[in-house]
């Protein structure tokens, strides 16, 4: 992104300094064709730190493998959640900040909604915002897991994630074929714009407004109208930190808020940085999960940015 067209400097008080992210790398593993409507991506985190600092973005829900490290999930309502060895990030509706002791090494797996509910089968909404042993949520199951990944550790990442996705595929369970319906036309109504009416969702799926919004609660966490308001923060923030990004492209994404105040808001809200600091590179976590390939080379995926 040229630095003609960087988002205005902004001062919103003092915001967490966070680990570099060339100290940090991440490595992104295919899933398996089976997998992709369930999985967005299997990826494997390792650094070697004392100390890490990171946040992620609001997110649908991950399940991770602490292979080592440990420490602190603080979430926007003002709760903190220490981290287990294999746990389940449930759905999130703020951006999380992370405090690790390292060195850390973790693998997990990006779950779309579809696969938060045919792996979990809990009510998004009244799960959110937490983190849960995924032994007491799978059984033993998955503590023999987590415990055969910490001893393989030599074997590489890559047979790891074949492990954690082999894991999900025992543990899918068949959703309601109409809730998938549902699911997926709110997908397209969130993929149709970067920041669709509430209004063009009605009747979707043959789902009355009042039924679609028990559905999007329940599947993602939120109703209609904060749904459209994460996606657009998240997705917005995408482009923003794609480097083909032109000015006037900026200058349109901009005209979705109501000034640069509101975009400033939103974008600490739901990813916890600034528009600037989406820039500086000081986020890995952030650049990993909120990027264009989420959205344009993962296939399935969901809520996909609309090409004009």
């Amino acid at each position: 992104m040229s630095a003609a067209h960087q988002p205005d400097r902004e001062s919103d008080g003092p915001l967490p300094v966070l680990t570099a992210q060339a100290l940090i790398r991440l490595d992104y593993h295919p899933a398996p064709d089976a997998l992709r409507p369930f999985v967005t991506t299997l990826y494997a985190l390792r650094c070697d730190e004392p100390v890490i600092h990171d946040c992620l973005p609001a997110a649908v829900g991950y399940l991770t493998f602490n292979l080592t490290g440990r420490g602190l999930l603080h979430f926007a309502a003002g709760h903190s959640e220490p981290s287990r060895p294999d746990m389940l990030l449930t759905p999130t509706t703020a951006a999380v900040r992370v405090e690790l002791d390292g060195p850390w090494h973790m693998v997990g797996a990006a779950l779309s909604p579809l696969g938060w509910a045919a792996l979990t089968g809990l009510h998004a909404g009244a799960s959110s915002d937490r983190v849960l042993d995924a032994s007491a949520l799978f059984g033993g199951e998955a503590a023999e897991l987590g415990s055969h990944l910490r001893v393989m550790r030599a074997e590489g990442d890559a047979a790891a994630a074949r492990l954690v996705s082999e894991f999900i595929a025992r543990r899918l369970r068949p959703v309601k074929a109409r809730h998938v319906e549902a699911m997926a036309a709110i997908g397209a109504w969130l993929s149709s714009s970067l920041d669709p009416p509430v209004a063009a969702l009605d009747g979707a799926a043959g789902y009355s407004p009042r039924q679609l919004q028990r559905l999007c609660e329940r599947y993602f966490g939120v109703p209609p109208r904060q749904l459209a308001r994460k996606y657009r923060a998240l997705r917005v923030a995408a482009l923003l930190q794609a480097p083909d990004t032109t000015d006037a492209q900026v200058a349109a994404l901009k005209d979705l808020f109501f000034d640069q105040s509101h975009l400033i808001r939103e974008l600490r809200h739901y990813l916890g940085r600034t528009p600037t600091r989406l820039l500086d590179g000081s986020a890995p976590l952030l650049a990993a999960t909120s990027n264009l390939r989420g959205y344009r080379e993962i296939r399935p995926n969901f809520a996909r940015i609309p090409e004009d």
